[in-house]
């Protein structure tokens, strides 16, 4: 095993970051790509969780005039279809994955039991977290802080398409100031768009790191658990 920052990761994967270009639905080049980035750090010992989100697929305000709680359930199980394609990636390079659900779906899934994700962890495989907490009115960055916490990970990876925090969006301000380093309070009390504030308050309450970086370029997760220096470090 290298000198690796991390031992125990949790990976949070936008469903939007699995689109590509296409902006909607599942681009499996994308898929194939994190899984071999994923498998890079499998092989260097890392243990993985990884949360992926469903907006490739639903985001609840689509459905405008719809319940909120009828919205988010659907967007649970779109989470659980990003789950289940990149479980097939990983499967598909010899990466030994299990994906469990907050909402019992026997046929397809593990349900969410922390013991036996520990022991997943433990034997190598990566252990990907679908449908959400189980709960509306919760987005998947909460389910990310939710579980890192639950499986003790050491860090949440959060891989984004911009490279890190910024004062304001980069895409729209072309004076936009990039941070290398911020703790929670500054996430909470100016708005950041790191995640949303009860993630963020999870962090902060059981003091895990949040590093927020570029999915987009190749070789960052493993730099990321290597522990150079990329994107922005939300910590205490």
């Amino acid at each position: 095993m290298k000198n690796t920052k991390y031992k125990r990761i949790m990976l949070k994967l936008s469903g939007e970051s699995l689109a590509g270009e296409n902006g909607y639905g599942i681009d499996f080049n994308v898929t194939k790509r994190v899984a071999e980035e994923i498998k890079e750090i499998v092989d260097m010992g890392i243990e993985v969780g990884a949360v992926v989100g469903g907006g490739n697929i639903w985001r609840g305000r689509q459905g405008q005039d719809m319940d909120r709680t009828t919205a988010d359930y659907m967007g649970m199980l779109a989470t659980c279809i990003n789950a289940m394609a990149l479980q097939d990636s990983l499967e598909s390079i010899g990466v030994y994955t299990r994906v469990q659900t907050a909402i019992e779906m026997k046929q397809i899934a593990e349900p969410f039991i922390r013991r036996r994700a520990m022991r997943h962890l433990e034997k190598g495989r990566v252990v990907i977290f679908g449908a959400g907490t189980g709960n509306p009115y919760f987005s998947t960055d909460t389910t990310a802080a939710l579980r890192a916490a639950e499986i003790e990970a050491d860090v949440i990876l959060l891989a984004k398409k911009v490279d890190g925090v910024y004062d304001k969006d980069p895409h729209k301000f072309a004076d936009a100031v990039k941070f290398d380093n911020l703790n929670y309070m500054d996430v909470l009390e100016k708005g950041l768009q790191v995640m949303d504030s009860t993630a963020t308050s999870l962090c902060m309450d059981n003091e895990i790191p949040i590093l927020v970086f570029g999915l987009d370029a190749p070789g960052n997760i493993r730099k990321a658990v290597l522990g150079e220096k990329i994107g922005t470090l939300v910590s205490k």
